[in-house]
């Protein structure tokens, strides 16, 4: 199929060193939130995509070509059955993925865009489709035979824009506290709920952290990947994106927990499979993480002794508190016939096909109806994730998200660090966001 992408091809090239991920994987996730981790050089996408269509049309067939980052076995397996599953589905088309590293996916989008040599469907991370819309990368798939009325607001809402669809929601979750039942009953400690406070957050992990196990830990890391994790704690303190000083009381608990240890100090450097990593081998007793752990988890320590709740609430008088939505979406890029994408996107959009996906895939289904199945109704774990998606909310959505991310991370690694007060980094923080909010207009 012929790639006519409607843009600036200079602007294009400018904005492949400046886009940044949302929910970087890089070897580990999500989020936002799916891990992803081996190399793979820029022309792998190209080729790929050529053989594959080559394949396809050998076979009398048009082809489908899917981007998609995804790394884990888990996730590999899910993709290629969903795409078999499609492929025997009907006799006109046949589909290939190609994988693309999570670190240079925007990249390779715009470095396509400019170039033409772009896939049929891609599949990225939610927050980072509102940019692309914006920059003419998908078409108006708004006319296809989906169920949209189905899809969970939040996640459809990153699909659209001035009222049109250009894609449907693949995968959509959060993160929530995972805790070592074990450790917790070691030192005679309850169980963290939905009523855990901040303040009794702080005083479990104080109370957990010894003999070389430190209480708590995230993912801090500096890219947005760090934003999904960390940005829950500024909205459950009273702020927002755009309101950094509204959530000044977050930068203190950071500070104080990381300054008394029981906040894990190197989660500045770890993403989200690194905290997961340290939890599974006892090292945290709490973490925050997301449901696509897992799958892992069963595989490789199904004995580790452990429960899942929402994320501590400010105080007594609060309600529930935020958590931040991850998760992937389908993109139509915008060609002249794009009835190979939209095909795949209908077939994904059937409930069981949705099911199985999700599934495998470690994540919740964006449909109401597939999320009421009772493999995730049915088991604590997953009713807990359920529970927190009740106040969960995207990120952004904005065109500008990579620019706000870039410049709320930071603001959480100078607190986390000590290189700022809570006041100054939030001060600062407010500043850098201010000015990507006025560019906006």
């Amino acid at each position: 199929m012929k790639r006519k992408i409607v843009g600036s091809i200079l602007c294009m090239a400018m904005l492949a060193g400046t886009l940044a991920g949302c929910g970087s994987k890089g070897g580990n996730s999500a989020q936002g939130s799916s891990p992803a981790g081996e190399a793979a050089g820029a022309g792998d996408a190209s080729d790929a995509s050529s053989g594959s269509e080559g394949e396809g049309a050998a076979q009398g067939k048009e082809s489908v070509v899917i981007w998609d980052y995804f790394e884990t076995d888990a996730q590999k397996t899910m993709m290629q059955n969903m795409i078999d599953g499609f492929n025997q589905s009907q006799d006109q088309y046949e589909a290939s993925h190609v994988y693309v590293p999570f670190a240079d996916y925007e990249k390779q989008l715009t470095l396509g865009m400019a170039s033409g040599e772009l896939p049929d469907l891609v599949i990225l991370d939610g927050c980072g489709m509102a940019s692309f819309i914006e920059m003419d990368l998908f078409g108006d798939v708004s006319g296809a035979d989906i169920n949209w009325d189905e899809y969970m607001e939040g996640p459809m809402s990153s699909t659209m824009a001035d009222g049109k669809h250009y894609g449907i929601p693949f995968a959509t979750n959060c993160t929530a506290l995972f805790y070592n039942k074990d450790l917790f009953d070691a030192a005679n400690i309850e169980y963290p709920d939905e009523d855990t406070t901040w303040e009794e957050f702080r005083e479990m992990a104080k109370a957990l952290t010894k003999d070389g196990v430190t209480g708590f830990g995230n993912a801090a890391t500096g890219t947005d990947e760090g934003t999904f994790q960390c940005l829950q704690w500024l909205y459950t303190a009273g702020g927002d994106y755009q309101n950094i000083t509204g959530g000044t009381d977050a930068y203190h608990l950071m500070q104080e927990m990381v300054a008394e240890g029981s906040w894990a100090k190197d989660c500045v450097n770890w993403t989200q499979s690194d905290a997961n990593n340290n939890f599974v081998a006892g090292n945290l007793a709490m973490q925050q993480n997301g449901p696509w752990q897992i799958p892992g988890i069963e595989k490789e320590a199904a004995n580790l002794n452990y429960g899942v709740t929402v994320l501590p609430k400010k105080d007594a008088d609060s309600g529930q508190a935020t958590s931040i939505l991850g998760g992937e979406n389908m993109g139509a890029v915008k060609q002249d016939d794009m009835s190979g994408a939209i095909a795949f996107m209908e077939y994904y959009d059937q409930t069981e096909v949705m099911i199985d996906c999700m599934v495998q895939y470690g994540s919740f289904p964006p449909k109401t109806e597939a999320a009421q199945d009772s493999y995730w109704t049915d088991d604590p774990i997953q009713k807990a994730f359920i529970k927190q998606l009740d106040t969960s909310i995207p990120r952004g959505p904005s065109a500008s998200w990579p620019a706000y991310s870039d410049a709320i991370q930071t603001g959480f690694q100078e607190v986390m660090t000590s290189a700022k007060t809570p006041e100054k980094a939030a001060e600062d923080t407010q500043a850098a966001v201010d000015k990507v909010k006025a560019a906006e207009k």
